[in-house]
C-alpha cells in the first residue's frame, strides 16, 4: 500500500470514528479508533532503495 493510499485510509477511519464518538457509538468509535492506531504503526513492505538511486514520480 502506497503511503498516499495508506494515508487516506486512516484518515476515513479517524473520521468514521469521530463520527460515531459524536453520535454516542462508543464501543464502535473506539475499536475504530484502535483500528486506525494500528493501522499507522504496521510497516509496509516495500523494496528497499538503494542509496544514491534517483527516483522520479
Amino acid at each position: 500500500m502506497s503511503n498516499l493510499t495508506k494515508d487516506i485510509v486512516l484518515t476515513a477511519l479517524i473520521l468514521i470514528g469521530i463520527t460515531g464518538f459524536i453520535s454516542g457509538e462508543f464501543i464502535i468509535s473506539s475499536a475504530i479508533f484502535a483500528a486506525a492506531a494500528i493501522g499507522s504503526n504496521l510497516k509496509t513492505n516495500s523494496p528497499h532503495k538503494k542509496v544514491g538511486q534517483l527516483t522520479w514520480g
